[in-house]
């Protein structure tokens, strides 16, 4: 009867040490912080971004409310390019955008965004999100309100 209750008592331990050794090693892999890069920030986004454009950032024809819809390419390298259509106080204006971007390693970073016809450079911060799939960006360029959100398009 004790060798019994003996093998009972090991078997229980050992399958009590195997479920915690197990445990450990599947929350050191999931503790595990993914670094970023310019590499996670790849693909085609649709994008809509709304705010205000001040009288001190554009003349008065455009200045006042702003919406923005375009789809924005990345290259994995830091290079991007977007083509858009934008309502600036209600002037309808068609655009092309080239320009570099930088991520960090905690997935926030940055973007120069060269608007074309209307010859602005545009500085935004960033942060990417949903493994790869959603970005959010907010202009930091004085007198200008916009923000962004970004989803991939066909992956």
């Amino acid at each position: 009867m004790k060798r019994v209750l003996l093998r009972c008592q090991v078997a229980c331990l050992l399958a009590v040490s195997m479920f915690s050794a197990q445990n450990v090693v599947a929350q050191e892999q999931s503790g595990k912080v993914k670094e970023c890069s310019n590499a996670n920030l790849r693909g085609s986004f649709g994008y809509t971004g709304i705010g205000t454009l001040l009288d001190s950032y554009v003349p008065p024809p455009l200045a006042g409310p702003f919406a923005e819809v375009g789809r924005q390419t990345f290259d994995g390298k830091g290079n991007t390019d977007a083509t858009a259509t934008l309502s600036a106080n209600g002037n309808i204006v068609k655009v092309t955008i080239a320009g570099t971007y930088t991520v960090n390693p905690d997935c926030t970073g940055t973007m120069t965004l060269n608007v074309s016809p209307l010859g602005a450079i545009v500085h935004a911060d960033l942060v990417i999100g949903g493994d790869g799939a959603e970005l959010r960006a907010i202009v930091t360029d004085s007198g200008v309100v916009e923000s962004r959100v970004y989803g991939t398009q066909l992956r």
